[in-house]
């Protein structure tokens, strides 16, 4: 992909082309009440790109997204379908998508023919056109004159509930219409149990899983309980395996009274409400359904509507950007996506943001926790109070020793898996200090926050949280070979020490990973800052100390061409002969590469690992011959491309090579994606965390760890896709907090939030909570809780 032409050359080029936007088989981006959406008109069953395979699962031509509120997630999809996932108790899906979804509108007509909202049971020939939007979906169609208008909504804010509206339309020259309009959804509850098979699931299920169906007027309710009085028994213990705490669901219709009917007898039953209409030519009808979890709250559906888009529009991001037009659709975009992945924490308090994918959504675990903490980083700049919410919520996680555990499971119980990551501290310490650089809410640090449940620990201040996870770092993750952070069983890489070539106990006992060596003398320098401004002066001085130390480390690594990745004793350094892509631009970021070293490295980056690749740059550089062969590179570790790496990159670049940098943001866009794989349906609204590499058997896709796993299973809605384009592009801007405790900021581009704006000529303001110190190029302005401007 015009290798060898340089990054100002490229960057011209694709400015030529209008910005690298190509034409997508499914459908277009289109702006509906100010927010971009995407309008899928092809017919996926006449398309014969769109069959895909989930590795795990039997090949399908369904595609999906998940959007989502503060309370509830939806996953909606080009069959017309829907599924419910609800995390505040734990990963479950309140009716799971196996093998499609369910929330459904349908037409009865009087001949007793049905269509509707299902793709497969649509009105006539052409396909329905069905529309992602950031919260919601809508699906139209139309039959001998008689028009169907589905909308399905998340409403803005923590609402248990989806909000629906069903618009009928009969054309003036049609003749009167009765028909009955019927609004069904199909109740399959599935806990998200650690690796379980759809086989175990069936099996489980067959064991467990009874309803008892209420009915009502205008309303009918199911609630899931135990097929056992004894909870405890061995089919109790399943129906809690399968579905999690018990729940009530209900679907309702408002504003009118209607009839029930319900699938009496079923072990899943439909939730179905059924309503007579006689339509006369040119009349309009318009009902309105709520499904979800129980609220008898009296509410004006077309006001929850009207002011959830409203507030949509008013808190979604804008951008503009010379260099890259993309940033105008994807940066709300991404954002949308982003928060919709925002959950209320009913076990932990606070806010959870985890990858979600095939992590959350199959699998079935929160982690790593490094990732919701990453996730919450552009939230500081979007939505301040939710990112407060996701560092005290992960910090919860840790031990009161500091330890942060890999992971929690689908009960939202800490757990290792396997993995014993060195990173994980750091990644609080960098979220904590860029909140209160951005927001100067100090007073934070000084709020109790109580450990998980499983701790048995008092509440302490979040600052006290901070400190130990600092010692910890520092004190028990401790340092290995050759003065370097211990790379323990992984560092961000997960089988960092399997391709490696270390023996793996000498490594995990006394491995140096330069990686986590050169993050943290960048993340210790700002954490310094902020220790200073909360008057911890020996914290400070400490975390400084320690920062300084390791840069110079770092500094040693370098080889000529690039910086080695890990050392272990008595052995060659890991990195020597290739490139490892991780610790690159930490090397940058830290100020451990001297400028001409900077150029150097970005330079070898770019005719390297960066050259033939449209999505991103090779994790690892060069590709092994024999693997190219075999058919096992340019997935996962092994040459795949990831957004939390490619996001480092972008902000090491800015620094010594815009152009380069604003070029390395556009091949993270989904309209890269789309130019480069068209036919791909993962990569036109969202992602995995990594994308295979041009080198890879199935390039433009994700990877797979089959039979144990995949991202494959479900390859979008992964966090890292856009949490990271997203503070990109924030650090393209110049965005960062400083080691003085200050926010610095650049220019060149546009970004505007409700708390938080900055033009391409470098002035901004800032919506702060306490004191702030704004660096940019018009002088360090300082201020109070309210609107800083510089």
């Amino acid at each position: 992909m015009m290798a060898g032409i340089g990054a100002r050359g490229r960057a011209r080029a694709l400015a030529s082309r209008g910005g690298g936007v190509g034409a997508s088989p499914y459908g277009r981006w289109v702006r509906r009440g100010g927010v971009p959406a995407f309008v899928y008109s092809a017919d996926q069953e006449a398309l014969a790109a769109a069959e895909w395979d989930p590795i795990l699962a039997p090949r399908t031509r369904r595609h999906w997204v998940m959007v989502g509120n503060r309370a509830i997630r939806m996953q909606v999809a080009n069959d017309g379908t829907v599924g419910v996932f609800d995390e505040g108790d734990g990963l479950r899906w309140l009716t799971a998508p196996d093998p499609v979804g369910t929330g459904i509108s349908l037409v009865a007509e009087s001949d007793g023919s049905s269509w509707g909202s299902d793709y497969r049971q649509r009105g006539g020939a052409a396909p329905p056109l069905r529309t992602f939007g950031p919260t919601w979906f809508e699906v139209r169609d139309s039959r001998a004159g008689l028009a169907l208008a589905r909308l399905v909504l998340c409403p803005e804010g923590e609402v248990p509930w989806l909000l629906v509206r069903v618009r009928l339309s009969l054309a003036a020259d049609a003749a009167e219409r009765r028909i009955e309009l019927s609004e069904q959804w199909a109740l399959r509850p599935r806990f998200c149990n650690f690796l379980e098979t759809a086989d175990q699931r069936r099996q489980r299920a067959e064991l467990a899983v009874q309803y008892e169906v209420a009915t009502g007027i205008g309303m009918v309710e199911a609630r899931e309980r135990f097929a056992s009085p004894d909870a405890g028994g061995a089919v109790g213990q399943a129906a809690q395996a399968l579905i999690g705490p018990p729940a009530t669901l209900r679907l309702e219709q408002l504003g009118a009274r209607a009839a029930v009917a319900s699938a009496a007898g079923a072990p899943h039953p439909t939730l179905r409400l059924a309503v007579p209409i006689a339509l006369q030519p040119g009349e309009r009808r318009e009902l309105w359904f709520r499904f979800g979890r129980p609220d008898d709250a009296a509410i004006d559906p077309a006001a929850v509507l009207r002011d959830s888009r409203r507030a949509l529009a008013g808190r979604l991001p804008r951008a503009g950007a010379p260099r890259a037009p993309e940033a105008r659709r994807e940066v709300p975009w991404h954002a949308a996506l982003l928060t919709g992945g925002l959950a209320a924490d009913r076990v932990l308090g606070g806010h959870s943001l985890n990858q979600g994918s095939a992590y959350a959504y199959a699998i079935g675990f929160n982690g790593a926790a490094r990732d919701p903490l990453q996730h919450a980083l552009p939230l500081v700049y979007l939505d301040p109070p939710r990112a407060l919410s996701v560092l005290r919520n992960t910090c919860a996680w840790a031990g009161a020793d500091g330890d942060l555990p890999y992971a929690l499971d689908a009960r939202k119980q800490p757990q290792a898996f396997g993995f014993r990551p060195s990173d994980q501290n750091l990644w609080a310490l960098w979220l904590a200090s860029e909140y209160a650089a951005a927001t100067g809410d100090l007073a934070a640090f000084d709020a109790a926050l109580a450990y998980h449940p499983s701790r048995a620990a008092e509440p302490v201040p979040l600052r006290e949280h901070l400190r130990r996870q600092f010692r910890f770092f520092v004190d028990r993750i401790g340092r290995g070979e050759r003065g370097h952070v211990r790379i323990l069983n992984a560092d961000w890489n997960d089988v960092a020490i399997a391709e490696s070539g270390v023996d793996r106990a000498t490594m995990i006992e006394r491995g140096g990973s330069v990686l986590n060596s050169a993050m943290a003398a960048w993340v210790l320098s700002v954490f310094a800052g902020l220790a200073a401004r909360l008057g911890e002066a020996a914290l400070a001085g400490e975390a400084a100390a320690q920062a300084a130390e390791l840069r110079a480390l770092v500094a040693q690594a370098w080889n000529g061409r690039w910086f080695h990745r890990a050392y272990a004793p008595g052995v060659a350094p890991v990195g020597e002969h290739d490139c490892w892509l991780e610790v690159q631009p930490w090397a940058i970021l830290c100020g451990a590469a001297d400028a001409a070293q900077a150029a150097s490295l970005l330079a070898t980056l770019d005719q390297g690992p960066r050259a033939g690749s449209p999505l991103g740059t090779r994790l690892r550089w060069p590709a092994e011959p024999g693997r190219v062969e075999a058919g096992t590179w340019g997935d996962g570790t092994s040459g795949g491309i990831w957004y939390a790496i490619e996001m480092t990159l972008v902000w090491a670049a800015a620094r010594h090579d815009p152009d380069l940098a604003w070029e390395a943001w556009r091949r993270m866009t989904l309209a890269a994606h789309t130019a480069a794989y068209p036919d791909i349906w993962e990569g036109t609204l969202s992602g995995p965390d990594a994308w295979n590499g041009p080198e890879s058997t199935r390039p433009g896709r994700t990877w797979s760890a089959a039979p144990l796993f995949a991202m494959q299973q479900y390859p979008v809605n992964n966090n890292h896709s856009h949490a990271q384009p997203l503070l990109a592009y924030l650090r393209l801007l110049g965005i960062e907090p400083t080691p003085r405790g200050s926010l610095a900021v650049g220019g060149g581009a546009r970004f505007r939030s409700p708390t938080f704006s900055l033009g391409s000529d470098g002035h901004g303001a800032v919506t702060a909570s306490g004191p702030v110190t704004v660096e940019s190029a018009h002088g360090a302005v300082s201020g109070g809780a309210g609107v800083v401007r510089w």
